[in-house]
């Protein structure tokens, strides 16, 4: 039975009032209703609001990420294209050294060989192949330079070669490289020095060529002509 309906069946003198405090009941549940309805409309647009800022927010952070993506991808390209110009120019500067000391060889190394020639090895693939094997001829065939004199100072003025490796900057893979060229020309019956040529030499490879001993050329100066000059007679004189 509603709420009506029982204040009708209340006796004459009771209903007005009761009439009276339902209908101020109902007033107020519907203004109650009405603030939580619209509690519920704020919080409703407040989700949805938080809603598009994260997917805002992530987009922006796919953006982000993206342009990210390309920024490292640029950069690498970049870095790519340093890096192909260092080799190209390392290149050019050995290139370039290379052809200065096969120019200007008797200025180098005057004062400890004379005449100074510069040997196109492929003038000694007739006598290399006759000593060598192929993979030991293949082995000589990148040699930067291969020069010939006979050596001041020395007894009987011996005619040495040498194995020349020349670089921009000078490393250990450049002596041992020196190194295993001239010991392949040394099977060929000739007398060898191993030297490496260049603006600049690694620590790694300076203690290498004093231990070895190879001739080192860096910036107009000699090192170890002696110790490996000395190193090689002394082998052959073995």
């Amino acid at each position: 039975m509603g709420v009506v309906a029982s204040i009708q069946h209340m006796p004459q003198e009771l209903q007005f009032p009761m009439l009276e405090f339902a209908e101020a009941l109902e007033e107020k549940l519907q203004s109650e209703l009405a603030v939580r309805r619209s509690d519920f409309i704020a919080l409703q647009n407040t989700v949805t609001e938080l809603a598009q800022a994260q997917r805002r927010t992530e987009q922006r952070v796919e953006e982000l990420a993206e342009a990210q993506r390309r920024t490292e991808e640029s950069l690498n390209r970049l870095i790519g294209r340093v890096d192909r110009i260092e080799t190209n120019l390392g290149r050019l500067i050995g290139d370039n050294l290379e052809r200065k000391y096969r120019e200007r060889a008797f200025s180098y190394l005057g004062q400890i060989l004379r005449p100074v020639q510069s040997i196109p090895l492929q003038d000694m693939l007739p006598e290399l192949e006759a000593h060598l094997t192929e993979a030991e001829v293949d082995e000589l065939l990148p040699l930067d330079l291969l020069l010939r004199g006979r050596a001041q100072h020395v007894d009987d003025r011996p005619e040495v070669w040498l194995a020349m490796e020349v670089s921009a900057v000078v490393d250990k893979w450049d002596v041992e490289r020196a190194v295993n060229r001239a010991r392949l020309l040394a099977k060929a019956g000739l007398l060898v020095v191993p030297a490496v040529a260049g603006e600049e030499i690694t620590q790694g490879a300076s203690e290498m060529a004093a231990q070895q001993p190879v001739l080192v050329l860096q910036d107009g100066q000699r090192f170890h002509w002696q110790e490996s000059l000395s190193a090689v007679l002394g082998s052959t004189a073995g």
